[in-house]
């Protein structure tokens, strides 16, 4: 009896949970926890409390996988999406007086979170698409998507309605579609 080393692409794991198959839990926890649990800290820059907000992300996950479509994008995304929208949930309903990351570090630092990413060449294409951005818009996108800030709170420090701030958020996210669906 052979024992296959291949391992499933996430997308079939979330699958077979929402078919019922509670084995593959621990396998997608595996898998996909350290990329989630970073999603989580950098937003909510809080060890303990991350923590806590992955195993909530996990419970939603499996509750949530009948809902995921392989045609609207990847696991990791669509996970990642879920994660990074409850660590913003969880630092807003903690409404700090102020930022500890302010605009500089966190737009310095985009380089650094692109590098992570585990495909070098989506990395790239990412990077590239940022840097067809208007540098304000750029920065808008990696405040809101990578360090948690609310639309509430790029208006004010923008100057601008919030309004202004969702248009723009969506044209630039549109750009960026764009721009990384004509480089595959």
């Amino acid at each position: 009896m052979a024992i296959s080393l291949v391992t499933p692409p996430l997308e079939d794991l979330l699958a077979r949970i929402a078919a019922g198959d509670r084995k593959c839990c621990a396998d997608l926890y595996d898998r996909a926890s350290a990329k989630l649990f970073g999603v989580i800290l950098r937003i909510l820059q809080d060890r303990a409390l991350a923590e806590d907000v992955l195993q909530e992300c996990f419970v939603t996950i499996w509750q949530k996988a009948e809902s995921f479509d392989t045609t609207r994008g990847s696991a990791v995304a669509w996970m990642s999406t879920i994660a990074r929208n409850r660590a913003i949930d969880v630092k807003r309903a903690a409404k700090p007086a102020s930022r500890s990351v302010e605009i500089g570090e966190v737009v310095e630092d985009d380089a650094a979170l692109i590098e992570r990413m585990p495909d070098i060449a989506e990395a790239q294409a990412l990077r590239h698409c940022l840097k067809g951005l208007d540098e304000e818009d750029r920065q808008m996108v990696v405040m809101a998507y990578v360090a948690g800030y609310s639309r509430e709170e790029l208006a004010s420090r923008h100057g601008r309605p919030v309004g202004t701030i969702k248009v723009r958020l969506h044209r630039a996210l549109a750009g960026l579609r764009s721009c990384l669906g004509d480089r595959r």
